[in-house]
């Protein structure tokens, strides 16, 4: 079977939920990221989810950049 999609592999095929328990999808600034719990109670970016190519623009969601939702 081949499997021809924009989604990495470990979101088709997830591992153990070990690994992906910080992991959530949440939105921001109409963005829809998925980003990890940290340890300072805000968040980092870890992957862009649009399908809007400005949306990989903005520095703000840039992969490895903090949000902040408080």
């Amino acid at each position: 079977m081949i499997l021809y999609t924009m989604m990495p592999h470990e979101q088709v095929f997830p591992p153990s939920n070990e690994g992906a328990v910080n992991q959530v999808m949440i939105t921001y600034n109409g963005i829809p990221v998925m980003a990890e719990w940290t340890e300072n109670h805000d968040y980092r970016v870890i992957r862009v989810m649009s399908t809007d190519p400005n949306h990989y623009m903005d520095p703000a969601c840039m992969p490895g950049a903090k949000i902040s939702l408080s």
